[in-house]
């Protein structure tokens, strides 16, 4: 972990400097630049697999009991309610990846009814009913399904080797229904194979070999899929554990449309990991998503050169998410991770959850929004799939990153994240703007204001209206602890 806090601390201060934020920036849409393009799904979420068939997942701090079991049983999600619906659709479009852990030995039946108990060597089952379930969603919130299959001993021939059958099947149901596969990791992330589902003893030769049958397999029965992987994850530059992300490409060769990995900043209380929320707004904190994408990009560079990479799983903390995932102080990282990622040209970025556990963008029980929603539906409407340079530096306390408007030609959205928790920031505008500030009360709030106004759903669970302040050209002042989005014209570039 000290690791990654060095790399990412010198990755920020090495392409930055200090004492921007006192006003003397000016903010010029006219001088900005196409630095890159996102995919126009860019901003994505997880369904994680064990949701969909009902199961043990990570237990919400709110329930009690949690050093004795950090899991609670769950019934399978509604992805029929129609509040869950209709948020989820204001993010589209987007990715909906329907995998983790529990997905590595799920039976998929090929029927509505779920069994008693999975076929030996799974250890849960998916119906029919329920894989129709995610088709019809996809489909009513303009997202892409993204999946992956069983590796465990139930998927495998006498010999041990991998088989597609249960993989045919899932591809077959859901071109019966309609729907389509955009794209599929082998597995969810082979480096913990120890602890995630395959057979023990399975090793980088055993994933080499597997992938290959799968390769061959996927190339024939569903050439319109994408084939992204590996899928890593816990991958650090002085990992010792678990199954290296090198020899797993090695192993493999080349074959990969996405290059996928999964990053988490850190693992959550549950896990045994008990972080100082003070630190989430640290430079060293909210640069850890650099030196991770620092690190899967090099292996990309070195075994699939030139291939887009994909975050598929990503939280403030893996293991269902630290206390303050469901706040707004979170809501800091999910939007710099954000900036960061399609600044440094990450195509996709698959938020988990949309709505399980600490770290969902929903509220499990309710599906009512959380701070990190307001956040994401803020960068959904504003922030499009150009992506500009700013020609103003980040700089510890104040960050900033543009991109062309999402709907509007020639106007650029400007994101300014003050994490500072006591000191105001300023910048100058060259133009007048359309201002959206969000803040809270206390930082560890469950709600959120935005210019001043508290964001709810209305009583017929209708988004508010998000009111701009218009904001004229000059000096303007970024409170403590704030997030802001300027709209403004005049960016040649987004004509």
């Amino acid at each position: 972990m000290q690791t990654f806090r060095r790399i990412g601390f010198a990755l920020l201060f090495g392409a930055t400097s200090l004492g921007a934020g006192d006003g003397a920036d000016m903010i010029t849409p006219a001088r900005m630049k196409v630095s890159g393009t996102i995919d126009a799904r860019f901003q994505s979420y997880n369904v994680e697999m064990v949701e969909v068939t009902g199961g043990r997942f990570w237990k919400p701090y709110a329930q009690k009991d949690m050093r004795r079991d950090r899991y609670a049983y769950r019934p399978p999600v509604d992805l029929s309610n129609q509040r869950l619906r209709r948020l989820a659709a204001a993010l589209g479009p987007a990715y909906m990846r329907v995998s983790g852990t529990w997905a590595n030995a799920t039976f998929f039946a090929d029927n509505d009814a779920a069994e008693s108990a999975p076929p030996a060597g799974f250890n849960g089952v998916l119906t029919r009913a329920q894989w129709r379930g995610v088709v019809d969603f996809a489909r009513a919130v303009d997202a892409e399904i993204v999946t992956s299959f069983a590796v465990s001993p139930g998927s495998r021939g006498p010999d041990g080797a991998w088989r597609p059958a249960q993989a045919q099947r899932l591809i077959d149901e859901t071109r019966q229904l309609g729907g389509r596969i955009a794209a599929v990791e082998f597995m969810n992330e082979p480096t913990l194979a120890a602890i995630n589902g395959p057979p023990p003893g399975y090793d980088a030769m055993a994933y080499g070999r597997d992938f290959n049958i799968f390769r061959d397999w996927i190339r024939r029965s569903a050439p319109e899929t994408l084939i992204a992987g590996p899928g890593s994850a816990s991958e650090s530059a002085s990992s010792s554990s678990g199954i290296r992300t090198r020899d797993l490409l090695a192993a493999t060769g080349p074959g990969l449309d996405r290059v996928s990995y999964h990053h988490y900043n850190t693992l959550s209380a549950r896990c045994g990991t008990h972080d100082d929320p003070v630190q989430a707004l640290s430079e060293d904190w909210l640069s850890r998503t650099d030196a991770t994408l620092n690190i899967y990009r090099r292996l990309r560079d070195a075994f699939e050169p030139g291939k887009p990479i994909w975050l598929t799983e990503t939280a403030n903390a893996a293991c269902g998410g630290n206390m303050w995932d469901a706040t707004f102080l979170d809501t800091f990282r999910y939007l710099d991770q954000l900036g960061r990622l399609a600044k440094a040209g990450v195509q996709v970025v698959m938020h988990n959850t949309l709505a399980a556990s600490d770290y969902g963008l929903l509220d499990e029980r309710t599906f009512r929004p959380r701070p990190n929603y307001w956040g994401a539906l803020l960068w959904r409407r504003l922030m499009g799939s150009t992506v500009l340079d700013p020609d103003v530096a980040s700089t510890a306390g104040l960050h900033v990153y543009a991109h062309c408007h999402a709907a509007t030609k020639g106007a650029a959205s400007v994101l300014l994240i003050n994490t500072s928790r006591h000191k105001s920031r300023s910048v100058t505008l060259a133009v007048s703007a359309a201002r959206y500030t969000l803040r809270a009360d206390h930082l560890q709030d469950i709600s959120v204001q935005l210019n001043g106004k508290s964001l709810s759903l209305s009583d017929d669970d209708d988004l508010p209206r998000f009111e701009a302040r218009a904001t004229a050209a000059g000096r303007v002042r970024l409170p403590p602890a704030s997030i802001t989005f300027l709209v403004m014209p005049g960016a040649a570039a987004c004509r």
